[in-house]
């Protein structure tokens, strides 16, 4: 049986206890990652395509170890001219052990995260009700200014704002003296 997956941003056709190098994950050495992205499943008799993904399917694997790749040395030379650049660069990468490939059954990421946010319903605690008050004579609403949040609008904006403001020189000012302006 082997799977297309998509690991890091990469496709790998992997097979059960393959050793994989990918680019560096953020898991720990020895933790175990599950890649929920399996695009073809062949498992010897039947293949399945995924459009673009095989919902529940999912491929299970083990962080080795995290190391530094080979060394690429990139050499540049003009001849007769002096000009010589040795410039290295080395990938760091993460070697996995694939422990298992599933066809069916998984549940996405996604849906993980919900189930354990979200509290089942023995969890819940139940809320008091509030003795309802009856409401207090209302007074006159005094008028209220908005504040108008000044640093988001552009300059055309505030130049608008200030003339109807009545504020003079605004044709000299920049965006943070307008804003000073107005803010007044």
């Amino acid at each position: 049986m082997y799977a297309i997956v998509e690991i890091a941003g990469q496709q790998f056709k992997v097979v059960q206890d393959q050793k994989l190098f990918v680019h560096r994950l953020a898991d720990k050495e020895g933790a175990k990652v599950s890649f929920d992205k399996v695009y073809l499943l062949d498992d010897g008799k039947k293949v399945t395509l995924g459009a673009p993904a095989i919902a529940g399917a999912s491929v299970e694997a083990k962080v080795v170890s995290h190391l530094k790749g080979d060394k690429v040395i990139v050499f540049k030379k003009k001849r007769r001219k002096g000009y010589r650049v040795k410039n290295g660069h080395r990938q760091a990468l993460t070697e996995l052990v694939i422990e298992s490939i599933q066809a069916s059954g998984a549940k996405p990421k996604a849906a993980l995260a919900k189930a354990v946010a979200a509290p089942s319903k023995a969890e819940k605690k139940p809320v008091a009700k509030k003795a309802t008050a009856k409401p207090a004579a209302k007074k006159p609403a005094a008028k209220k200014v908005e504040a108008v949040d000044y640093s988001k609008l552009t300059v055309a904006e505030l130049k608008e704002a200030a003339k109807k403001k009545g504020i003079e020189g605004i044709s000299s000012m920049k965006k943070a003296d307008l804003i000073a302006a107005l803010s007044k």
